[in-house]
């Protein structure tokens, strides 16, 4: 068991990059929630005192206007460039003078010192006689780092270097002046970059993914230090500009109040939070979509599906056997979809059909191929995908499980309204949440992994209405089937209620068939509660239809599927499971 030493008023923490910005707003929020000691490190000058032109003049224009004045005095022809060095030196002071202000003033210590973090031997000599001063060094704060953003054909070796040292090289030197074994806290920020990815910063993922693996070594190595890499998302600060704002906003990327990001950095420092090393805290870096070509491509994907790399299977049993849902074979083509075109969301899946499900017994495939094979596209507004999931025999022989056509589009549509919403109790079938699924009236086999209908709202012969909540199951629970736009858990729980309907009115269930139209506008809530009406279009003795509406409380729609076919079969089907 490790113990991890909670912050106290002798902490004494070495904060790179921590006199301006973000790393500086972090750096005081901690210090007004427990006052302590602070070694700010930065390369920007602190001006003991400012050139008398600049003082009480704060407006970029007219401080810009006296340092041209003042140059010209001199007899110096100022230029663009010479006058906005000048001012990035007075504006820089100002700032680190401002944060050591507002650090003292919350009754903590600060002292800054002017020194490039990837300078070995004068970080080395200045931190001397600093560490004299306040004592040794219990954390560090690693908030340094550079951009060089282009396209990876077009970065240069400086450029690199530029992004690499100050994240990479920093960290070692840091550690090179503070013994690992006297740390109590380490702290680097990292990206999502780092996790994701991003266009055009290839070098500044590789800096921060190495962050991210050295937090993790540190703690191995360490295990009494609380370490944690946070990578951070884009934060609502000066160098998100409001055109940048809404760029981010059309590529689904959220950004960071200073104010939540500050507050959830303290919180990570607290020992009784929590103890994980790497957290990401942020939205994927969606790149924009690239131009699409005229060529109608088709594509392969290769996978080997096992029941061991998907726990969720045993939770989906019939007649003994571990089966793919049919949801998640759709899954499956629409994440490849998605993966193939960035930027493009999937929107529908037109003639779905179940050809061969996919069940392990003895006869299953040891692979199964995923074709996308684009049949229409238009660009900045949808490619339409033939799918099918297939397998072949060790004689050769091919077997055909799904197929289906999928279109993702750049912009969804307005979700719908349904019209026909009816949520009134007419106590018809009282079992509730779990009863439903242990020796309850539907008879329905679903494990916890697709649980769980909360309860029938009504029923009548052409119609069942239901209030759905499902539960967020791990990343390792989800296996080769991850949670992305379309959710094939939730989904699949809201076609439980037709095996409600047909136990009740004909002691009867159901497999799927076919699907005739599914539609997303919305995701489909997790840990929330939603609704599904379900409507029986037609029933026959060997089969049925139906469309299930899924909807919130107002009957705004998260998805729907249209003209549903399900093959009935006699309640024995289940009493092998």
């Amino acid at each position: 068991m490790t113990t991890q030493t909670p912050i106290r008023p002798s902490s004494v923490f070495l904060v790179s990059g921590g006199a301006k910005g973000i790393t500086a707003e972090c750096t005081i929020e901690l210090a007004k929630k427990q006052p302590c000691k602070f070694i700010l490190l930065g390369r920007s000058e602190l001006l003991e005192t400012e050139p008398e032109y600049a003082k009480n003049c704060f407006e970029e224009p007219a401080l810009k206007k006296r340092i041209m004045e003042n140059l010209l005095a001199q007899g110096e022809k100022p230029t663009p460039m010479s006058v906005q060095k000048i001012y990035n030196k007075i504006h820089s002071s100002r700032e680190i003078k401002k944060t050591l202000a507002a650090i003292q003033q919350t009754g903590a210590t600060a002292e800054y010192l002017s020194v490039d973090v990837t300078d070995t031997q004068a970080l080395k000599a200045n931190l001397a006689a600093v560490v004299n001063r306040m004592g040794p060094i219990t954390g560090i704060i690693h908030g340094a780092g550079n951009l060089a953003d282009k396209l990876i054909e077009k970065k240069t070796e400086q450029d690199f270097e530029k992004v690499y040292t100050a994240k990479v090289h920093g960290l070692e030197n840091l550690l090179d002046c503070v013994s690992a074994e006297q740390l109590q806290h380490l702290v680097l920020f990292s990206s999502v970059t780092g996790f994701y990815g991003n266009i055009g910063q290839s070098d500044y993922a590789i800096a921060n993914e190495i962050l991210n693996k050295s937090a993790h070594l540190m703690k191995q190595y360490y295990p009494n230090c609380h370490v944690v890499a946070i990578n951070w998302g884009g934060w609502d600060s000066g160098m998100v500009t409001p055109e940048l704002k809404k760029a981010f906003a059309e590529r689904g990327i959220d950004i960071i109040p200073v104010e939540v990001g500050t507050k959830m950095l303290v919180k990570e420092l607290n020992p009784k939070h929590g103890d994980t090393t790497q957290l990401v805290i942020g939205s994927p870096l969606v790149p924009p979509p690239a131009p699409l070509d005229s060529e109608l491509k088709t594509h392969f994907i290769r996978r080997r599906i096992t029941v061991a790399a998907n726990p969720f299977l045993m939770d989906h049993v019939i007649a003994g056997y571990p089966v793919v849902p049919a949801t998640c074979a759709m899954s499956w083509m629409i994440n490849g979809c998605e993966e193939a075109y960035p930027g493009y969301r999937y929107f529908s899946c037109k003639d779905f059909k179940v050809l061969k499900g996919i069940t392990f017994n003895d006869s299953v495939a040891s692979e199964h191929i995923l074709q996308l094979k684009e049949i229409a596209k238009s660009d900045g507004e949808f490619i339409e995908f033939q799918t099918t999931i297939f397998s072949k025999t060790p004689a050769g022989k091919t077997h055909y499980h799904f197929t289906s056509t999928i279109k993702l589009v750049r912009e969804l549509p307005d979700a719908p309204i349904y019209d026909a919403v009816n949520l009134t109790e007419d106590g018809i079938i009282t079992a509730r949440g779990k009863d439903l699924y242990q020796n309850g009236p539907s008879t329905l086999f679903h494990g916890p992994c697709f649980q769980q209908i909360q309860r029938v709202l009504n029923i009548s012969p052409e119609k069942i209405t239901t209030e759905c909540y499902w539960a967020q199951i791990t990343p390792q629970q989800q296996g080769q089937f991850p949670i992305h736009w379309h959710n094939p858990y939730a989904t699949d729980l809201s076609t439980q209620p037709l095996w409600v309907w047909l136990s009740h009115y004909h002691n009867e269930v159901c497999l799927p068939g076919q699907l005739t139209t599914s539609e997303q506008y919305r995701a489909i809530p997790v840990d929330e509660i939603f609704y599904v009406s379900c409507d029986i279009k037609e029933k026959k003795a060997t089969g049925l239809t139906a469309d299930f509406i899924l909807h919130d409380r107002a009957g705004k729609l998260y998805s729907r599927i249209l003209g549903a076919k399900a093959v009935v079969a006699p309640m024995s089907l289940l009493q092998a499971k």
